[in-house]
């Protein structure tokens, strides 16, 4: 491996013009493909395999046309001071409202509360539900302000007028903010790192160039692959912060290289072949953590993480090849001010420096090191306890800041009607089998009606064939309580006898039970889902160190900072300590997706610190130092850059923690918690004192093992040779310029 991609990497220092120009006709040509591919039809949300989802489907089957999936808008109207809505100058300024909601071009029915009885006991509320033709996605923009200005008016008659649903969401695609605070705060770490604006730029400007890669190819595959809007936002996420990373690497290599007195050719090779092959193996464990997410088996989840992969890959490939060609056009611009100016005066160059920061903390961990790994254990263990209180969920409105109106009136409503009004669940009744239909419909309807829990059942809805009906449930308690979601599981367990009394089958489904499903089908595939990951990645590693017991212990580590950093998640965004500093006004469950979409990709993004420092570690004993040396001097080259790595990690992920999307500000701060836990607890700390514990047995392998393992010297000892390859005289003196 480490030969290999020294030839690459001297290949393409030689043919840096090619290179070049053949990253910018990529980048051009998916640019083009990008910017003038049809606008995607984002597909709407599904889940297949779970109860809610084939009710879903079934719908659609039977009920043709009535656009199961249409957007709604939910507007609720408030009389003041006190009054009734039934009065009669209210009343006449509601259904003026809702003739005016009905006039748009996409509207398919609204809904008279004061005919369905849509209107509160204390006669203080009354709502109505406005359903569209399309979905939320294929709302237009004339749609959307005629909502709007429905809304305006009918507040100009005094009433307190408030809008929920899916038809309200903002449809507008990422501003770029969180991308423009990491890209900002990764310059300033990679200056400080570096000391030269050439060797900041150069990290960040192939970042930037591999995420306009990957984002304008997600856009132009968006399309025919109907993928949403979360696919390129996570891309955008970490290809970003892996490309900064994985340039970081190889430059840093170059540099220490070139102060050893290599020429820039050799130097850019040598660093290919070394550092390079750390950043192949760190890709391929985040590429397979990310790609591992298909096996969940949520289409979603699928998307975001093959696209994230696909962002990885282009990191990769763009570290290896156009990195060393850029490298190659300013060979000596990016090396310390102090070794450019004794360049130019014949000096020798300035040596690595032996004693470091680095070198420092690795031997303050070398003496102490069971008390190091009890107190850094104890600390990740603490805030790993909160996570024993996980509460999975979908948060919907109830979440939102209370100046947005879709949160105001999810309060108006849940005052007004109950709290369970705000999440209804649906019972899709299937009679094709049953002598009498409305017979079967009414014998479910008024067994379920009865159940304890239930606060009201509508009247059953039967489609044109009148073999099937729809009717809503109402709870008494919110859509994201445990109460609720018992209320479906008792609904269910009482299912074969209801179905036998009725001699008709049901399901059931809605918003409320299809996030209760979600949950417990994430839940149910978190177990296989890390097998599968965390064996692959334990595989691969074990190939890359050639040791039994470091991959374990990188394993162990990730599972620490994984169940600290959701412990800390649930700490502010369930319990709410320290929620009103992050925007969030609302606590309650933690999303679904959250946890095992935070695995999968804390698990890369772990591996990626521990091929990086420990490969350090490694190289140094293979080339024949001890092992407490090789702990020393792994952390000599490598730990400024892992800091700087994680510093710029986390400033790129904490730019999202200001979306206004609620997943993506959960993810930006689990993903900012993680990275710091990771790098400086567990790769910092927890793995210099665990191979200061182990000695000479951190590196022990089976002999049996070594013979069939293929050898891919990711430390690099076949080019341990003084000065690799030598330079041709052309590329000689252009190193001295």
């Amino acid at each position: 491996m480490a030969a290999f991609l020294y030839r690459m990497g001297r290949l393409a220092f030689r043919r840096r013009w090619t290179v070049a120009l053949v990253w910018a006709a990529v980048l051009a040509a998916v640019g083009l493909a990008g910017m003038t591919a049809p606008e995607a039809e984002e597909e709407p949300f599904s889940m297949p395999g779970i109860e809610s989802q084939e009710a879903f489907d079934l719908m659609e089957e039977r009920f043709p046309g009535a656009a199961a999936d249409g957007a709604t808008a939910r507007v609720v109207f408030v009389s003041p001071n006190g009054e009734k809505v039934t009065a009669s100058e209210n009343k006449e300024a509601v259904e003026a409202a809702i003739a005016e909601l009905g006039d748009g071009t996409q509207v398919a029915s609204t809904v008279d509360p004061y005919e369905s009885g849509a209107v509160s006991e204390d006669g203080s509320t009354a709502y109505t539900t406005v359903t569209y033709k399309v979905d939320a996605a294929g709302l237009t923009d004339a749609s959307r302000s005629h909502l709007d200005e429905s809304l305006e008016h009918a507040r100009d008659s005094g009433l307190t007028v408030e809008a929920g649903g899916d038809a309200m969401e903002d449809m507008g695609g990422p501003s770029g903010t969180a991308e423009a605070i990491g890209v900002s705060v990764a310059a300033v770490v990679l200056l400080i790192t570096f000391g030269s604006l050439a060797a900041a730029g150069l990290p960040l400007l192939t970042a930037l160039i591999g995420v306009g890669i990957s984002l304008f190819a997600i856009t132009a595959l968006a399309g025919p692959l109907g993928l949403a809007d979360s696919t390129s936002t996570v891309a955008i996420m970490l290809g970003l912060a892996v490309g900064i990373d994985y340039a970081l690497f190889i430059v840093s290599r170059y540099r220490e290289e070139r102060a050893k007195g290599r020429t820039a050719q050799e130097a850019v090779a040598l660093a290919t072949g070394t550092a390079g092959s750390a950043v192949v193996f760190a890709g391929l464990t985040v590429v397979i953590a990310l790609a591992g997410l298909s096996v969940v088996g949520i289409p979603m989840l699928t998307e975001m993480g093959l696209g994230a992969a696909g962002a990885v890959v282009i990191g990769v490939l763009i570290a290896l090849t156009l990195v060393p060609a850029l490298l190659g056009f300013w060979p000596n611009a990016i090396l310390t001010r102090k070794d450019r100016k004794a360049r130019r005066a014949g000096g020798a160059p300035r040596e690595t420096r032996k004693v470091n920061g680095g070198t420092r903390w690795a031997s303050f961990v070398l003496r102490r090191p069971l008390p190091v790994l009890l107190a850094a254990v104890a600390g990740l263990g603490a805030l790993a306890l909160p996570m024993t209180d996980l509460q999975l969920g979908m948060p919907g409105d109830e979440a939102m800041s209370t100046e947005t109106t879709q949160r105001r009136a999810y309060d108006a409503l849940a005052e007004g009607f109950g709290p369970g009004f705000n999440g209804p669940l649906t019972v899709v009744v299937d009679a094709r089998d049953a002598d009498d239909p409305k017979a079967a419909a009414e014998t479910v309807s008024g067994r379920i009606g009865g159940t304890e829990g239930v606060v009201s059942v509508s009247p059953a809805q039967f489609n044109e064939s009148g073999d099937t009906a729809v009717f809503s449930v109402v709870p008494t308690t919110a859509p994201t309580g445990q109460e609720t979601k018992d209320l479906v599981n008792t609904i269910r367990g009482d299912r074969p006898g209801i179905e036998s009394e009725a001699g008709a089958t049901f399901e059931v489904t809605g918003t409320t039970a299809m996030n209760i499903d979600v949950s417990e089908k994430v839940q149910s595939a978190l177990v296989p889902y890390l097998l599968v990951v965390v064996g692959l990645a334990v595989i691969l590693l074990l190939v890359v160190f050639r040791s039994i017991l470091v991959p374990l212990k990188a394993a162990a580590g990730f599972l620490l900072s994984v169940l600290a950093a959701l412990g800390a998640v649930v700490v502010v965004f369930q319990q709410g300590h320290g929620a009103d500093l992050l925007g969030v006004e609302t606590t309650g469950p933690i999303m679904s997706l959250m946890p095992i979409f935070l695995v999968g990709i804390v698990f890369g993004l772990a591996m990626d610190y521990e091929v990086f420092l420990v490969s350090r570690m490694r190289e140094a004993y293979v080339h024949g130092e001890r092992p407490a040396q090789a702990v020393t001097s792994g952390f000599q080259h490598s730990a400024r850059v892992v800091v700087a790595a994680a510093l710029i990690m986390i400033a790129v992920f904490s730019g999202f923690i200001g979306d206004s999307d609620a997943m993506i500000k959960m993810i930006g701060f689990g993903l900012a918690s993680a990275v710091l836990l990771d790098a400086f607890v567990v790769r910092m700390a927890i793995v210099p004192a665990v191979l200061a514990l182990l000695g000479e047995r951190a590196w022990w392998l089976p002999k049996w093992l070594d013979r069939i393992l293929p050898r891919v010297d990711v430390e690099g000892e076949a080019l341990t040779r003084p000065a690799g390859p030598e330079a041709e005289p052309a590329e000689k003196d252009l190193a001295r310029t």
